[in-house]
């Protein structure tokens, strides 16, 4: 099993990248988001791998970051959401705006992605939303929609960056500095500040 690639990118596209490691080529499916992240050709690069068998091929996913690679892995494991399917939808949406519209049961932004339609959306969102909440992404206990807040802003832009994994402390500090300076903004406004 391939867990990453460390070589030199020999040629990227939007969809695929030839990494030569010790001068053998190993082509990756990318997303766009792991494109962007991409240097120019010539250039040192690691990148993190899914190595995806089936009866008839072999084919690896590449990652720029681990935790793109992370929700790959979770994208996949819902029933119905084949590697293409998720690389697409991780090409269609940043990780985290992906991960905070399945926190959000945001049905619609997840069914925007070209290729998934209601049911899917709604089954991701479903499997997807447990499956963090056990791992630890969403914090047990009481949600930021049954807390009575001052701020509802700040209490939803807050329970999103800590389930996107930043410490509450951290979060909490990046939030009120970023209301402090704007306290007109909206909860995606502040959250997209805080991930800056």
């Amino acid at each position: 099993m391939i867990a990453y690639l460390d070589g030199t990118l020999a040629y990227k596209e939007p969809t695929h990248a030839i990494i030569d490691v010790q001068g053998v080529g190993y082509s990756v499916h990318i997303s766009l988001q792991t494109y962007a992240t991409l240097p120019g050709g010539g250039e040192r690069v690691k990148l993190f791998i899914h190595h995806h068998f089936r009866e008839d091929a072999q084919t690896l996913f590449a990652f720029a970051s681990a935790d793109e690679k992370s929700l790959f892995l979770d994208l996949i494991g819902v029933s119905g959401v084949g590697p293409n399917t998720a690389l697409g939808m991780l090409s269609a949406m940043q990780p985290g705006d992906l991960r905070l519209a399945i926190l959000g049961e945001n049905v619609r932004a997840v069914q925007a992605i070209k290729g998934i339609g209601a049911k899917t959306a709604q089954r991701i969102i479903l499997e997807l939303r447990d499956k963090m909440k056990k791992s630890g992404v969403v914090p047990d206990g009481p949600t930021y929609r049954q807390q009575a807040a001052a701020n509802p802003v700040r209490e939803e832009a807050l329970a999103a960056l800590v389930a996107l994994g930043f410490p509450k402390p951290t979060a909490e500090k990046s939030v009120d500095d970023i209301l402090r300076a704007d306290a007109g903004l909206s909860v995606e406004e502040v959250i997209r500040q805080a991930l800056r």
